[in-house]
């Protein structure tokens, strides 16, 4: 499950990941811009995700992080919505992992700088789905599961990194021969 949290507007995305393949199970938004009070907003996300949780039974929880803006106080409030719904994952025990948005544009286009049309659009493609989200926060939750299902160590692996081949030997020695 991927979230790109907002306090006016949360995206959500799903998806299956069979062997190699990914489907697209579900995506959508949580509306928030027409609740004045931040911590209704806040009540919400929780209660959303949680309902979500509960709905599709999720492995695992992908957030995108806050990115550093010049408006302190907007840093404060996404961070407090990223923090909530982290907060929802973790009360049903589904771990979380959070993605930069540059690094979530990089695995989706191959470009950290793409435009949230861009990534819709190469979404639409790997996932094969034609109808376009009312709201592009949408296929950015969608794009932070993806993203997530991108960085998954083959079976085998142990995710670790080596800084040269002797290392790996040493950590690795019943399978080097």
């Amino acid at each position: 499950m991927g979230i790109d949290p907002g306090t006016a507007v949360m995206g959500y995305g799903l998806i299956l990941e069979q062997g190699s393949k990914i489907k697209l199970i579900s995506m959508g938004v949580v509306k928030m811009d027409h609740l004045d009070d931040h911590f209704l907003k806040l009540q919400r996300i929780f209660d959303k995700t949680v309902g979500l949780i509960e709905e599709y039974k999720p492995d695992v929880m992908a957030l995108e992080a806050p990115f550093y803006g010049k408006n302190v106080q907007v840093m404060l409030k996404l961070g407090r919505a990223q923090g909530v719904a982290m907060a929802a994952a973790l009360s049903r025990t589904i771990p979380v992992t959070e993605y930069a948005p540059r690094k979530i544009k990089q695995s989706i286009t191959g470009n950290g700088n793409a435009g949230k049309e861009q990534v819709a659009a190469m979404l639409q493609r790997l996932l094969l789905f034609k109808e376009t989200p009312e709201f592009l926060d949408a296929t950015d939750g969608l794009a932070v599961a993806v993203c997530h299902a991108f960085q998954r160590v083959p079976s085998g692996g142990s995710g670790k990194s080596y800084s040269g081949w002797e290392a790996f030997a040493k950590d690795n020695q019943k399978r080097v021969k």
